[in-house]
């Protein structure tokens, strides 16, 4: 960022109040809901759903059940909320439940879960257009415990149309004696037109659970529905289910065999010589091995059978000097030469993998001691070392993270494997979006001062990760905001956002081309462009409840009121 302003702007226009509709149905955290997961997962949840098909449309639940729908209606105007659809759950009957959930899978149809358990699948009709809305449910059904909808997508294969929905619980651990007490499921539910007989309706065609000891912070089904990504702290795997048992029962023998396996020969060296050891069977004598030397290769021969042992050597050795001895323990001891003494070889034969390496104790304490000054017993043995590498009473507080680091996998759906595994290392997640609502949301993460927008692209093997956008200096400004709540950016990238828990929206713009000639007085040099930092204070003490950009606007609500701000160049 080159240079900032920081601007105070107001909202030209008046905030629509919720009260006499029905306010925002907060679910508050209970106290047996008590860890930092619970937290994540939906005590920081936000209530206000955008819809990314028709982005001039939010959506929330109100406190009576209803789905509630404004829409833009001038360019600085909301039109007064409208009831799309009622659940038919009496919610305030149930205490256990948590706050209920939308996600947009197509431009017709929704997913949508009432808190206590229950999903529906929703085929909507054009939305956004009061004459062509209409919200029809077309399957519903209990499935467990309370959960949240993390994700989910509509698609069309081999002429079925399906929708694939990502269910985010916190579940108790009955194991977990010395963590929180507490594991994460994602279950991944695929939902399938089903024809019989002239009639058509929807069923469960899978349920297949993952489960990992953090809430992810995000979690996406591709739109394709053959696989899933997740960016977490800590690592998500499938638990074994009818579907997929005899798979992993397979996977558990073929690797308990490759384990059991012995090696077929051990090998010594020194810097002169290479000695291999082959256990023989007991009716093998001296006249039914054949071993044949050669300046770069070795061939062990058992009574006539195929070759027991043979390829190139890792070097030249003096074929002439090597020799074969049969030892009273019955195996087979062959002696090579180095013709290059000194150097170590790191494999006997190429490519070669049969067999071990055994390394003798001088070996061991010559490589210790070559190491040695790489390590130390202490934490810090010279603490009055000048310039020490790095110095942690230095680094400031916006530089520490939450977390060591994150991982990014991609889950292959057939085979629930994973496909892909990045390390994120210090690259702090900030928050997604959604930039196109036909491929999969867009994350942010943090590169050092800057904050990187990366577009996941599954049909893409060789880039299946694309960096999108930039936003200068965004990861070093948002560490400063220990309040912030909720963070978002415009899906054409020309402003990113961030709220606090109460009152304070901050809006920072991309860097624009100057009218005028500015200069920086530091450096002396004529600066080309700006980027401009608004902070919005809300006429409200509730707390906010939800966030949400577009490319010309911003939503905030809260638990009585819904603001909208409207984000242009000639703030």
């Amino acid at each position: 960022m080159t240079c900032g302003e920081l601007i105070t702007t107001h909202i030209p226009y008046p905030p629509v109040p919720l009260v006499g509709e029905g306010a925002v149905a907060e679910v508050k955290l209970r106290d047996d809901q008590y860890t930092l997961d619970h937290m994540r997962a939906f005590g920081m949840y936000n209530y206000l759903h955008l819809d990314s098909w028709y982005q001039d449309n939010v959506y929330y639940v109100d406190q009576f059940g209803r789905i509630m729908n404004l829409s833009v209606t001038l360019d600085t105007a909301l039109q007064k909320p409208r009831e799309v659809f009622r659940l038919p759950t009496d919610l305030a009957a149930y205490d256990n439940r948590l706050c209920a959930s939308i996600h947009f899978s197509s431009s017709t149809w929704v997913t949508l879960s009432d808190g206590t358990g229950r999903l529906y699948l929703i085929k909507s009709g054009k939305r956004g257009n009061s004459t062509s809305e209409k919200w029809e449910i077309v399957f519903n059904e209990e499935l467990g415990s309370p959960f949240t909808i993390a994700h989910s997508v509509s698609f069309v294969k081999s002429d079925t149309h399906s929708v694939a929905v990502l269910l985010l619980r916190v579940e108790k651990d009955e194991l977990d004696t010395k963590g929180s007490g507490f594991h994460i499921t994602l279950e991944w539910v695929t939902i399938a037109e089903i024809s019989k007989e002239g009639d058509h309706r929807y069923e469960i065609l899978k349920r297949r659970v993952l489960q990992g000891k953090s809430v992810p912070h995000y979690a996406a089904i591709e739109p394709s529905g053959d696989g899933l990504m997740i960016v977490s702290y800590k690592p998500f795997k499938f638990m074994e289910g009818e579907d997929n048992k005899s798979e992993e029962n397979d996977d558990a023998e073929a690797t308990k065999e490759k384990k059991v396996a012995d090696p077929l020969y051990y090998w010594q060296q020194t810097e002169d010589d290479v000695t291999i050891t082959v256990h023989i069977p007991e009716d093998i004598t001296k006249d039914d091995i054949k071993v044949r030397f050669s300046p770069d290769s070795v061939c062990v021969i058992l009574k006539d059978q195929p070759p027991l042992m043979e390829g190139k050597l890792y070097s030249s050795v003096d074929h002439e000097s090597c020799t074969w001895i049969i030892r009273e323990s019955k195996s087979l001891e062959i002696s090579l030469i180095k013709k290059n003494e000194g150097p170590r070889w790191p494999e006997l034969i190429v490519g070669d993998t049969r067999g071990e390496f055994i390394m003798d104790s001088s070996q061991c304490s010559e490589i210790s001691e070559s190491l040695m000054h790489l390590t130390s017993e202490v934490m810090n043995p010279n603490p009055e070392k000048e310039n020490p590498p790095c110095n942690a009473q230095e680094l400031e507080e916006c530089d520490a993270f939450l977390e060591d680091s994150a991982s990014l996998c991609r889950f292959d759906g057939d085979t629930l494997k994973v496909t892909h595994v990045i390390n994120l290392g210090s690259n702090q997640y900030l928050f997604s979006v959604v930039v196109d609502p036909k491929e999969m949301p867009c994350f942010c993460l943090r590169h050092d001062v800057d904050a990187l927008l990366w577009q996941p692209h599954s049909d893409q093997p060789e880039n299946m990760w694309e960096h999108i956008a930039t936003f200068n200096a965004l990861g070093y400004v948002q560490a400063s905001k220990q309040d912030k709540k909720f963070m978002a950016c415009a899906p054409d990238y020309s402003y990113a956002a961030l709220c606090e828990c109460l009152r304070r929206v901050f809006i920072y713009r991309q860097p624009t081309p100057l009218a005028t000639v500015l200069y920086n007085r530091k450096e002396g040099r004529q600066v080309g462009q700006v980027a401009k930092q608004l902070v919005t204070t809300l006429e409200a003490n509730d707390p906010i409840l939800g966030f949400q950009a577009t490319s010309e606007r911003l939503f905030v609500l809260t638990t009585k009121t819904l603001f909208l701000i409207k984000v242009n160049s000639g703030n």
